[in-house]
């Protein structure tokens, strides 16, 4: 099964989390942006955002300006200034032209008023994204890294520990699923759909045997990552966390 799948093929959905303590707006775009491929989180605050980017890996943020306990611009100096480098779209409702220049001068990426178009949102985002992966010399910088993993997007390589893994194109696309989703739980039915593709008809026990090699292989490297959550699904985080 495995030489027959690419690695080129890989899928990888961008990870969005989307910052308004106005449910009905999180809800919009975030259906709009799944729509898309995107795979969404929320947060209904400042310091909620804050919290969220320091757990987890994102490939970018779109913040409302004005939240309930810290204003957006505040969040993004306080990411940057943390050295976080994640594309920042801010959201708001203030349009002149001093707030956009604090807001980007902040750190921000982009700058869209409400009310605002979804298309133009999306649009902006993959601008957004296409202009991020690239450093100032061309040179790719696209990673997924939670504690001691590293896997890189562009060479499909992982990293456990600072030991180089070798992983076969399918345990690949399943641990990038599960890194893209960290600390999430998982259903067998959502990892079958995101890494085999929603026309698998084979046995779903699949899923438990790949998470047996992915085991065997980073195991020997520091602590296990890959966790099952008894009834659910899997999840990758810390044990007992």
């Amino acid at each position: 099964m495995d030489d027959q799948i690419g690695l080129k093929q890989v899928p990888i959905a961008p990870h969005v989390l989307i910052v308004d303590d106005e449910e009905s707006i999180t809800e919009l775009v975030s259906t709009a942006f799944e729509l898309e491929g995107f795979i969404t989180d929320s947060a209904t605050s400042g310091r909620k955002a804050v919290d969220k980017v320091s757990r987890g890996h994102y490939d970018l943020l779109i913040l409302d300006v004005m939240l309930p306990d810290l204003w957006g611009v505040d969040v993004c100096r306080h990411l940057r200034e943390g050295g976080v480098k994640t594309p920042i779209i801010f959201l708001t409702a203030k349009d002149a032209t001093e707030d956009k220049v604090e807001g980007l001068s902040a750190g921000g990426d982009d700058y869209i008023t409400k009310p605002f178009s979804l298309e133009e949102l999306i649009a902006r985002a993959y601008a957004v994204l296409r202009r991020s992966t690239s450093d100032n010399n061309g040179v790719s910088s696209n990673k997924i890294i939670f504690e001691d993993l590293v896997l890189s997007l562009d060479t499909y390589e992982v990293w456990k520990a600072g030991h180089l893994v070798t992983l076969t194109p399918t345990e690949f696309k399943l641990l990038t699923y599960l890194a893209i989703n960290p600390r999430r739980v998982l259903t067998r039915a959502q990892i079958i759909e995101n890494v085999w593709g929603i026309d698998f008809q084979g046995d779903y026990s699949i899923v438990e045997t790949y998470i047996s090699y992915l085991r065997k292989k980073l195991d020997v490297s520091g602590a296990s990552l890959i966790q099952t959550i008894r009834g659910i699904g899997y999840s990758l985080r810390l044990p007992n966390s």
